[in-house]
């Protein structure tokens, strides 16, 4: 196995807000699955939660070297949180098949927020 991609990725937590101020519906629709959506929950921190994860899906996309490009969408990339908390990333669509093609099968993917920046570390792995 070896490091085929490596993106990282630093937003601001007040794009997101304002974002979410202005369209939050069609925002959420657009870039976030149902189960991200869930999991950013509705606490004070629930902004940070969504910021993080836009930070991931642009880190993802630096990894296989595509930005929103090649038909990619929002969604194709989705940040899911195991039992144990630990972040993991569930690449679909025309994502997945640019990263198949790459020879990707795994990802690793490092989160952190605070309340005015998120930041996003992701990897990927596979046979080259």
């Amino acid at each position: 196995m070896a490091i085929v991609g490596h993106g990282v990725d630093i937003v601001e937590v007040a794009r997101i807000a304002r974002s979410l101020e202005k369209h939050e519906e069609s925002f959420l629709k657009k870039c976030f699955t149902d189960q991200e959506v869930a999991d950013s929950g509705s606490s004070s921190r629930r902004v940070e939660h969504l910021a993080v994860r836009f930070a991931a899906k642009e880190a993802a996309l630096k990894a296989i070297g595509t930005g929103w490009s090649q038909g990619i969408g929002w969604t194709d990339v989705e940040v899911v949180r195991l039992d144990s908390g630990k972040p993991e990333l569930r690449v679909t669509g025309r994502a997945k098949e640019i990263a198949d093609g790459m020879g990707i099968d795994r990802w690793f993917v490092s989160l952190s927020h605070t309340e005015s920046n998120a930041i996003a570390s992701v990897i990927a792995e596979g046979e080259v």
